[in-house]
């Protein structure tokens, strides 16, 4: 069996308090999860452990079959820029550059040579190609929230990660999002992880893995 994410028998402290023990997750490749939890479950700690940015006490983590724990801080950046994309609760979105700037930085960033073709094809997926030299503070909410996804997606990711994508939202945004998320990932082939507090999110995803652990 082919996991994009597989963590294995996770212990995590976080000032001396523990935030996960003996945690287990299995992600086929394809397949689109929740993680669920209410502020201070440890879903950012967690997303953090994936995408190594924090380092367990214990445990392995798995990204497209390669271990991110045990890595050194340049091996781990290497893994997440090959293959996690991440869109983030505040959208970072580079003011001083306009859509098609913020691409190809994050095509950069990724060890990626910027294609405008790719980028464009992109943005044209996600009804935004109209806006490729439109710059952040011209944008709407829902706009905005597209570039960050194609931000998240310019480096072909196996994994992409969202980060409480609609929890300001109300009932029709919400849905539009959460429908975009999954048809990009479908789209792309990535393998998508949700992490919120957004109940109403349930019905979209194959599974939901539910944290109720100690604040992180």
């Amino acid at each position: 069996m082919s996991f994009a994410l597989h963590i294995d028998n996770l212990d995590f402290r976080y000032n001396d308090r523990p935030v996960f023990s003996g945690f287990n997750l299995a992600m086929e490749r394809g397949r689109h999860h929740l993680l669920l939890g209410p502020s201070g479950s440890g879903k950012t700690s967690l997303l953090n452990l994936i995408c190594g940015f924090a380092t367990p006490n214990s445990g392995i983590i798995s990204v497209a079959g390669a271990r991110m724990t045990g890595l050194s801080e340049r091996q781990r950046d290497a893994l997440r820029r090959d293959h996690i994309g991440v869109v983030f609760q505040t959208l970072r979105l580079v003011s001083a550059l306009d859509v098609l700037g913020n691409l190809r930085l994050a095509a950069k960033l990724a060890g990626v040579r910027p294609d405008d073709a790719h980028i464009a094809e992109l943005l044209d997926r996600l009804g935004l190609v109209h806006k490729l030299h439109a710059y952040p503070r011209t944008l709407s909410q829902g706009e905005a929230q597209r570039a960050a996804i194609a931000r998240a997606l310019v480096s072909c990711p196996g994994l992409l990660i969202a980060d409480e994508p609609t929890s300001a939202l109300d009932n029709a945004n919400m849905e539009k999002v959460a429908q975009l998320l999954l048809d990009t990932a479908e789209q792309t082939g990535a393998t998508l992880l949700v992490a919120t507090h957004d109940e109403r999110l349930t019905p979209y995803f194959d599974a939901a893995v539910r944290l109720e652990g100690a604040p992180a």
